[in-house]
């Protein structure tokens, strides 16, 4: 019988949050070619809530998502899921951290070729050696509607449908939190409303906690809230955001690089 990983924790972290960073900078290179990709950014995605990240190329905020999901180390400042610091884990520990409590979902999808839809969805708990709970499986391969094609291979889908294979794999082992990747980035406006559809669901339906990256107001426009980078650093935020909110903020974003 294996037992679950025990994680360091802190007190030091905000009631509520799924992932919380304090003070996070990144920064690239040193000397003439150094960039500060984030400045000392401090923010809290609040569990059940989804959340999109926007502002203009190379503001940092995939920077931001791959230091909060453990997938790169900051230079400084801390990043927490849920209460445990990443900072006082070890590779081993921060590996069975991403694995059991925070789910991806990727623009290029990631899905084995050689595996079904189902052994796609399964396979983060096959790894785990989890077993995976029938009854949530279910729920979740019905609200990405894949019930009738579970049996094929990536090549036999959509690209739509690949990606909700790819959301449903996220979803499978209940995550803490899920980072999204410019998740519709390599889909049509249908196909990708369908996808954003599914996210936006598993967070009213299921309480899920979502971050997703996106430079496109419209999918922007399904989350609860926006937060904007500028210059590595976290400048505006809109609550309960519509398109055309998104869309004049980054408006406003583009007129002050075109003087700055």
């Amino acid at each position: 019988m294996t037992t679950a990983p025990r994680f360091p924790t802190t007190l030091h972290t905000t009631p509520g949050h799924a992932a919380e960073t304090t003070d996070l900078t990144k920064v690239f290179g040193s000397g003439d070619t150094r960039v500060t990709a984030l400045d000392r950014v401090s923010i809290g995605f609040r569990e059940g809530e989804f959340t999109a990240i926007m502002g203009p190329s190379g503001c940092g905020k995939s920077t931001l998502m791959h230091c909060a999901a453990g997938l790169d180390a900051p230079t400084s400042g801390s990043v927490r899921i849920g209460t445990t610091e990443l900072n006082s884990l070890g590779d081993r520990q921060l590996t069975q951290l991403r694995r059991d409590r925070i789910g991806f979902i990727f623009q290029a999808f990631n899905l084995l070729p050689t595996l079904t839809a189902l052994e796609n969805i399964t396979l983060p708990l096959s790894i785990a050696g989890r077993r995976p709970d029938q009854q949530w499986l279910d729920r979740v391969v019905a609200m990405v509607g894949l019930a009738k094609r579970l049996g094929h291979r990536p090549a036999q889908l959509s690209g739509g449908q690949q990606q909700r294979v790819a959301v449903a794999r996220a979803l499978a082992s209940r995550p803490a939190i899920i980072f999204g990747d410019e998740p519709t980035g390599n889909l049509d406006s249908r196909a990708g409303a369908e996808v954003l559809g599914f996210l936006r669901d598993s967070v009213r339906e299921l309480g899920q906690t979502v971050v997703m990256v996106t430079h496109d107001p419209v999918a922007a426009g399904y989350a609860d809230r926006v937060v904007f980078l500028s210059d590595g650093r976290l400048v505006d935020e809109i609550a309960h955001p519509t398109p055309d909110r998104v869309l004049g903020v980054m408006k406003i974003f583009d007129a002050h690089s075109r003087t700055s």
